[in-house]
């Protein structure tokens, strides 16, 4: 049985991921972006570098904690960076990496997507509660 390298091993566990089984990283991930306030973050800031208020007064109903959580939880996985300016008061701005930016396209395209179709949504769930009312 031949050893492997440790970028062997790493290159084999990349081709192994499948975000089907739970304790996958991939399923962890996806679970993570699957979060609206994560959506909601990174098309905010597909358009441009923002501070936490701005973020805060755009994205309507998110917490001071839950945005905080969001934005520590992006800045971890690398998804933005937050950059500190020292002055009064101390200037905290976000912005999204490169890794960010190709997850912005996909976000974006969802949240659009959803804005483009609610009323349709909206349509089949009105036939779908009518149609189950009937049947009850």
């Amino acid at each position: 049985m031949a050893t492997m390298t440790a970028a062997q091993r790493r290159e084999q566990a990349r081709a192994e991921y499948d975000a089907f089984i739970k304790g996958c990283p991939t399923n962890q991930l996806l679970d993570r972006l699957s979060d609206k306030w994560v959506s909601l973050v990174v098309s905010a800031l597909a358009g441009g570098t923002m501070r936490y208020s701005d973020l805060g007064r755009k994205i309507a109903g998110v917490s001071p904690k839950m945005l905080t959580q969001t934005l520590r939880s992006l800045e971890r996985d690398g998804i933005l960076a937050r950059t500190v300016t020292p002055s009064v008061p101390v200037r905290v701005d976000y912005e999204l990496t490169p890794l960010g930016h190709s997850l912005a396209l996909l976000l974006t395209a969802v949240k659009d997507w959803a804005e483009t179709h609610i009323d349709e949504v909206h349509e089949a769930r009105d036939r779908y509660d009518t149609q189950d009312e009937q049947v009850a």
